[in-house]
């Protein structure tokens, strides 16, 4: 089933501080066109720069993902991402007045009700997936972080943290299609631990940081210098640890930093700049290590991009002519009828199916040993699927014949072997004249292209 891309309706407005920076910011999200894509834009800065949510451009992955592009940066891009990707919107440009995205409340609640609020509408562009077809793994030693992609027919993440913790311990969490995302995942809340909250606030990392935007996890009781400066950093006097929280925050889910670190994987997975069908299986994920996955998901689509040319059809759908159809329609009888049912037909296109088997009589004698469909079979089975599309020209096809003029630009790509189901698809490449139709076809099986041609036929009467 074909799916759009999606834009909002109206604009949405954000006001509150950057986590890291601690900059008051103005942000709003504004409709975009089709293939827009995600595109943010400093308006503070000379020249109201954009700078498209894409790998290309990550600039550093310390504690946040960060954008930056001719000078102008954006950083902790995540949260916003995640949001968008979880309510299926495609198209925006995000406009902001500072360098920071506003925390908020440290997940991405406040953007997915934002989004709800003013609606999702769709466009007239179909939305193009990349069709993974291999398994893609990425291992990082050092930190012992994997991740992988397997081929899938939807979205699916799976998240799992171990951070030694007595207060975490092990965490999974699974986002089962992204339709979850906005009840399931996106109230999860970004998290430290005591620790690392003191450092940060040594070193001035979270100058936006306080209770109410990020979760704090204690192993161990706070010190009094501790209490003293998080205190006054937090403008706090009651700064305490209670059930393994600083100030007893109440968790949202009972596994919300495993929840938080998958929110990071979607957002973070955004910027491949397209989306995927797969299952994303993240063992430890962080933000360096996501990236660098995507890096390497990046990598294998541009490789594979004539991939993204290969129409997806379902084989099985019920047929618009029939084999009882066909024979009516073409003069072929066994063992020359070479296509079993035609799944779309138009004025201008036809795509013809015709499943493989070592029945063939053709295989008992072409390479017998190591059996392979003929080329001139392949190329007789497409332009079989082509008259068909001719004599849908005529309101009595059962009174023409179809006769092959000229075949030109023939190139067989890829072996078939018994098993595999041929999709043929032609196209008209003029309109047609006193019976005669030049059409331009491939031929594929799975993911691959087995042949294409550019073929002229003409129908004539016999009755």
């Amino acid at each position: 089933m074909k799916e759009f891309q999606q834009t909002i309706k109206n604009s949405i407005h954000f006001e509150g501080i950057g986590l890291h920076t601690g900059g008051q910011v103005h942000l709003s999200i504004e409709p975009a066109p089709a293939n827009h894509g995600i595109k943010i834009q400093r308006i503070d800065l000379d020249g109201q720069p954009i700078i498209k949510a894409d790998i290309t451009n990550i600039s550093s992955t310390e504690r946040s993902s960060n954008l930056e592009k001719n000078g102008a940066k954006v950083y902790t891009v995540e949260h916003l991402l995640a949001a968008l990707t979880g309510t299926g919107v495609d198209n925006v440009l995000i406009k902001l007045d500072n360098d920071e995205v506003p925390i908020l409340d440290g997940s991405s609640q406040q953007f997915v009700d934002g989004i709800k609020e003013v609606g999702i509408e769709k466009q007239e562009v179909e939305r193009v997936y990349f069709p993974l077809n291999e398994v893609i793994r990425f291992y990082d030693k050092e930190k012992d972080v994997e991740m992988v992609a397997i081929p899938s027919e939807r979205y699916e993440i799976s998240t799992a943290i171990d951070f030694n913790s007595t207060v975490i311990g092990t965490q999974h969490a699974h986002l089962d299609c992204l339709l979850d995302f906005a009840e399931e995942i996106a109230p999860a809340r970004t998290f430290c631990f005591l620790h690392e909250l003191t450092e940060l606030v040594e070193n001035d990392l979270v100058k936006g940081g306080n209770l109410n935007n990020a979760l704090v996890f204690a192993d161990r009781a706070l010190e009094e210098s501790e209490q003293a400066k998080l205190s006054k950093f937090f403008s706090t006097p009651d700064i305490k640890v209670e059930e393994g929280l600083l100030n007893n925050v109440k968790l949202r889910f009972n596994n919300e930093p495993a929840r938080h670190k998958l929110l990071d994987v979607v957002g973070d997975m955004t910027l491949l700049g397209m989306p995927i069908r797969a299952k994303i299986f993240a063992t430890r994920p962080g933000h360096s290590t996501n990236i660098e996955f995507v890096k390497l998901l990046k990598t294998h689509i541009n490789e594979n991009k004539h991939l993204l040319k290969i129409p997806q059809y379902d084989v099985f759908q019920e047929p618009v002519v029939d084999i009882k159809g066909i024979l009516k329609s073409l003069p072929h009888k066994y063992p020359f009828l070479l296509v079993d049912k035609i799944i779309e037909l138009t004025e201008e296109k036809v795509v013809g199916i015709k499943m493989v088997t070592i029945n063939e009589p053709f295989f008992q004698g072409h390479f017998p040993g190591d059996p392979v469909m003929p080329g001139v079979l392949q190329l007789e089975a497409m332009a079989q699927t082509g008259g068909i599309l001719v004599l849908n020209t005529v309101e009595d096809p059962e009174n023409y014949i179809t006769y092959l003029l000229k075949v030109d630009q023939v190139k067989f790509r890829n072996i078939v072997r018994p098993g595999d189901i041929l999709v043929f698809e032609l196209n008209l490449v003029a309109p047609v004249r006193r019976g005669i139709c030049q059409m331009r076809g491939h031929a594929y099986v799975g993911n691959k292209i087995a042949m294409e041609a550019i073929i002229t036929a003409q129908i004539v009467k016999t009755k």
